[in-house]
């Protein structure tokens, strides 16, 4: 099993940060990246025309391996998850009663472009309700699969819920949507680089990621994957670079009617960022060197005992095949005080994250037993 890559970050040891969720803290060798990018644009006369395009197939090669994507064309350069959806949504004709489904509170990036697209279309948002208390994993899922109907267009789901990393149940969803021929769009950015994913397992006809969160990159980039269906597809935007024999920056004024490969057309604009690209390259590369598996394997085991201490304080916590190791909450009771529970972990300088009635945990390679010691403790001080 892997160790602790603590040393490999630039975080304090007096902090717990069990946040990545929120936000990852960068490797130092991402930072570095970054700086080297900043050194490059100071000179810029050393930027060549290759330099443009190097860095993006690079990228896509290191989050097409990660993903299991046999051909790095069909990842594309997003800014944003919200950016990668919009993208999706720019390329549906919904009629009217065409049904859109998403789970109850998803996040809000994977849920205004839905809306916006409803209500040019006459088409339905049917929003699956499942977070009440007494409902078991399985019966979330069961009820996800019930919601999948002839009248159902698009399923739009994380691979987790957001809010305290409930898995759902891909590949069974994946075959309920082949039956009555709808799309299944996933947002990743709360799992893929932790969580294994394998698009030729699932074959999700879109993967959206934003990069800052899990797959430990900066902010304001990410990659997503697109399937056969938006092959011929437009983008919402039109970057010149995403033509053919784009290279030839002689030639540039000599507009070109056709697209590069697949996923190519989605790109963002200016998305050879010489800053931002190397840093999520570099990224994804130690996620590949270190193994999905093995992250996920390592969250499981250092957050085992505290969950098993929280379920003796009578917190409600999922059960081990029904949660997920780099992102679980802790149901709190209506009695707890949450005020006095905040300032614990000031005091302790413990990081998570409270989205709802649960306390997101979300813990890297960067933790150790220590760190929920600590989170232990401010949940023990507040329930006595």
């Amino acid at each position: 099993m892997l160790a602790c890559q603590k040393q490999l970050f630039d975080l304090p040891n007096d902090v717990s940060y069990l946040n990545c969720s929120y936000m990852s803290p960068l490797l130092r060798t991402v930072a570095d990246a970054g700086v080297e990018g900043i050194r490059r644009k100071v000179r810029p006369y050393e930027i060549k025309a290759a330099d443009f395009y190097t860095s993006l197939q690079s990228l896509r090669q290191a989050f097409a391996g990660l993903i299991n994507a046999s051909d790095e064309n069909r990842i594309a350069i997003i800014p944003s998850a919200s950016y990668g959806v919009a993208s999706v949504c720019r390329n549906l004709s919904l009629q009217v009663g065409d049904e859109i489904l998403v789970a109850e509170e998803q996040f809000p990036s994977n849920y205004y472009s839905w809306q916006r697209l409803a209500e040019a279309s006459g088409a339905v948002i049917r929003n699956v309700k499942f977070r009440a208390e007494e409902w078991t994993p399985d019966q979330v899922n069961e009820r996800l699969l019930q919601a999948i109907t002839n009248k159902t267009a698009v399923v739009a789901l994380g691979q987790v819920h957001w809010a305290d990393g409930l898995p759902f149940d891909l590949l069974a969803i994946r075959q309920q949507t082949r039956e009555v021929g709808s799309l299944l769009v996933i947002d990743g950015t709360q799992s893929v680089g932790a969580l294994p994913f394998d698009v030729n397992m699932i074959q999700p006809d879109a993967l959206i990621c934003a990069g800052y969160k899990w797959l430990l990159g900066p902010y304001s980039l990410g990659c997503a994957y697109f399937g056969p269906y938006f092959d011929a597809g437009t983008p919402i935007e039109e970057n010149w670079i995403n033509r053919y024999n784009s290279e030839d920056f002689s030639q540039l004024v000599n507009y070109e009617d056709q697209y590069k490969p697949l996923a190519w057309r989605f790109s963002v604009g200016e998305g050879s960022n010489f800053i931002l690209s190397p840093m999520l390259e570099k990224a994804i590369k130690q996620i590949l060197e270190w193994g999905v598996v093995r992250i996920q394997e390592y969250c499981r085991s250092i957050s085992r005992p505290f969950v098993e201490e929280m379920r003796s304080l009578n917190f409600r916590v999922h059960e081990e095949q029904y949660r997920c190791g780099h992102l679980f909450g802790v149901l709190l009771p209506k009695e707890f005080d949450l005020p006095a529970f905040q300032k614990e972990l000031m005091r302790h300088r413990v990081f998570v994250s409270v989205r709802g009635n649960s306390v997101r945990i979300s813990p890297h390679l960067y933790n150790d037993q220590r760190d929920f010691d600590k989170l232990l403790t401010c949940f023990r001080t507040v329930s006595d």
